[in-house]
C-alpha cells in the first residue's frame, strides 16, 4: 500500500515540491517554533490538565508491556528518543531519528509533542521508496520534523486544532473522547507521556505540504 500526499502524489514525486527550508534541527529552532491552536486552547492545556491525572487510550496502548523501561511508568522517566527506542512498535521511527542525527534534538526539547508513526505505517511505504527517503538526509529530517510541533497538546488541544510544526508546515486535527486523528492519520495509542514530551502513536507517516 503506497503512502500518498493528500493530493495523490507518491512521496518521492512530492519531495521536489516541498522547497523545504530547514531554520535549524537544534533545540533553539524547536523552542522558538510558534503554533496555531483553533481551538479554544489554553483552559485546556497541559497545565490545567496534569499528565498525572491522565491515561494513555487508544487499541495499541494495549500492546505496551506493564513494566519496564517500554512501560508507560518506564516511558515517563525518559526524553522521548530514548523512551521510543524501548518501543518495539516504534523501531522504525527510532532508526529514522537516528540516520537524520535528531536524537539529541528531541531529547534537549523542552516541551514538545510528538506523533509517532508506527512499524506498519512505515510499512505502507513501498520498501524501494523508503530506502531512498532514508538515504536522503535532507527530505527525511523534513518527514521526521514534519512530526514535532511546540508544546504538550492535550487531546482537548486536539480536537479542532491547527499547530505549526518544526519542519515549518502545519498538521491539523480534530477529533474527541478516544478517537484523533491528525491529518490523515489515526491515533492509535494517544497521550504517552515521556520525560520531555507528550507523544501520540500514529498508524500513518504524515507528510509535509511543503
Amino acid at each position: 500500500m503506497n503512502i500518498r500526499h493528500a493530493a495523490g502524489l507518491p512521496i518521492l514525486a512530492m519531495a521536489g515540491a516541498m522547497a523545504v527550508s530547514l531554520t535549524g534541527t537544534g533545540s533553539a529552532a524547536l523552542a522558538s517554533t510558534r503554533h496555531t491552536d483553533t481551538a479554544a486552547s489554553s483552559v485546556t492545556s497541559a497545565a490545567a490538565q496534569p499528565m498525572t491525572a491522565r491515561r494513555p487510550f487508544g487499541p495499541a496502548c494495549s500492546a505496551v508491556p506493564r513494566t519496564g523501561k517500554g512501560s508507560f511508568t518506564g516511558m515517563a522517566a525518559d526524553p522521548v528518543a530514548t523512551a521510543a527506542s524501548h518501543n518495539p512498535a516504534l523501531s522504525t521511527l527510532v532508526a529514522a531519528v537516528k540516520k537524520a542525527d535528531l536524537v539529541d534534538t528531541l531529547n534537549g526539547a523542552d516541551g514538545i509533542t510528538v506523533f509517532a508513526p508506527t512499524n506498519q505505517a512505515f510499512a505502507k511505504i513501498p520498501k524501494q521508496t523508503l530506502a531512498k527517503v532514508l538515504a536522503d538526509k535532507k527530505m527525511l529530517t523534513s518527514i521526521l520534523t514534519y512530526h514535532v510541533v511546540a508544546g504538550r497538546k492535550t487531546p482537548a488541544d486536539l480536537r479542532r486544532g491547527r499547530f505549526t510544526t518544526l519542519q515549518g508546515s502545519t498538521v491539523a486535527t480534530r477529533g474527541s473522547g478516544t478517537t484523533y486523528a491528525v491529518n490523515n492519520a489515526r491515533v492509535v495509542c494517544g497521550d504517552v507521556a515521556t520525560r520531555n514530551a507528550t507523544v501520540y502513536i500514529i498508524d500513518t507517516v504524515l507528510m509535509p505540504t511543503r
